[in-house]
């Protein structure tokens, strides 16, 4: 009878330590903003995209993108990293977008180097759009060329539409992301330009794998394999590892501003600590109010519309486009991600932290610091 009634203890406590760590895992893991990142090292096999005199595009890109992953699945072992490429093969464009796309990734992270004059030089990062000079067409241009290296010699993208209604109509369809993808586009210039690389500045243009994916998606080009100094940067180990460990900092960063993370600085000792504590309120009108942003449309949506299922809605207009808000959390970002959490779960799956400074929306990176103070 005693030993029952160990056996039956045992398993008590056995179900006991099982159910806090399983609870802490999930919880963990369901705070994580990002649970999924493709990256896309450009070109590969018979394609070796743009040529310098020592090196080739495919060869840096893949050194970067690989050295890049390594950094996230250290420091982050939850987050599952996925290369489209990860030795010297061919991809097709339609196929990199299909790997992110069915892996339903939270980034999407493209790397490529550029060609152009032999003075040409520095990093700038593309999102989706329109193309604003004619240099910026002629780099999505040459990017995209790779179809007539795959085998149908680019026969299943000749209806494929990149005029700029398609573009504009594209962005908002994928209106969602936008913001996002131009926050870690940003992010990723700042970044580069600590280590002293020139500041090109993020742009948009019609790149056909950022069309294809559906979720934050940038392009990066690391540098100019026509011009010498560009070229032995991207080609030296060392110098690779600063441009990879620029990118991590940018995504570190983006992953943060997402789940409502601040990285202060501590004073005492020079290092920098994580800090989540939101609760700090003021008399002051100019509070900052978290939100989560669940639905953008061209055209204004009732906000009584069975897709909201019922919640409480409001609604602001910004750069032509409706967009519409649930919740509200005065600097409090903490509990607006765990909302955001809360509305991805009940299949809201693109919703996100927005922030709202006396009536107007501003960076969230700016509004959580605002909300420190």
């Amino acid at each position: 009878m005693k030993s029952n009634k160990l056996q039956t203890f045992v398993l008590l406590v056995f179900v006991a330590i099982f159910a806090v760590n399983f609870h802490a895992q999930t919880g963990n893991s369901a705070l994580s903003a990002i649970k999924t990142v493709v990256i896309d090292p450009g070109h590969g096999g018979k394609d070796p995209g743009c040529l310098g005199s020592s090196t080739q595009e495919k060869i840096v890109c893949l050194a970067m993108a690989l050295k890049l992953g390594d950094m996230i699945k250290k420091n982050y072992p939850d987050i599952k990293v996925i290369y489209t490429r990860d030795k010297d093969v061919f991809v097709e464009l339609d196929d990199r977008a299909k790997i992110a796309n069915k892996s339903n990734a939270d980034l999407f992270i493209c790397i490529h180097a550029n060609a152009a004059s032999a003075t040409a030089e520095g990093t700038e990062t593309f999102v989706l759009g329109l193309h604003r000079t004619e240099s910026q067409q002629k780099i999505a241009e040459r990017e995209n060329s790779a179809i007539y290296l795959e085998d149908d010699k680019g026969e299943k993208y000749k209806d494929f539409d990149l005029s700029p209604d398609a573009i504009i109509a594209r962005q908002i369809q994928l209106s969602v992301f936008l913001d996002q993808s131009i926050s870690f586009a940003t992010k990723l210039q700042t970044e580069f330009g600590k280590i002293g690389r020139y500041d090109r500045g993020v742009k948009q243009a019609g790149f056909i794998v950022l069309y294809k994916t559906t979720m934050p998606s940038v392009l990066i080009e690391t540098g100019f394999l026509t011009n010498p100094k560009d070229q032995k940067f991207l080609m030296a180990d060392e110098t690779q590892n600063m441009m990879s460990n620029s990118m991590f900092a940018a995504f570190e960063k983006y992953k943060n501003e997402l789940e409502g993370i601040v990285v202060l600085p501590n004073s005492q000792n020079g290092k920098t600590e994580k800090n989540n504590n939101q609760k700090v309120y003021s008399e002051n009108k100019d509070k900052v109010e978290f939100k989560v942003q669940i639905e953008t449309s061209e055209k204004p949506i009732s906000l009584t519309d069975t897709r909201f299922l019922g919640l409480e809605m409001e609604e602001y207009k910004q750069d032509n486009l409706f967009k519409y808000t649930t919740g509200k959390f005065v600097n409090d970002a903490k509990s607006a991600n765990v909302y955001k959490n809360e509305l991805r779960n009940k299949g809201f799956q693109h919703a996100f932290v927005v922030a709202f400074l006396n009536g107007e929306r501003i960076n969230l990176e700016k509004a959580l610091k605002l909300a420190e103070k």
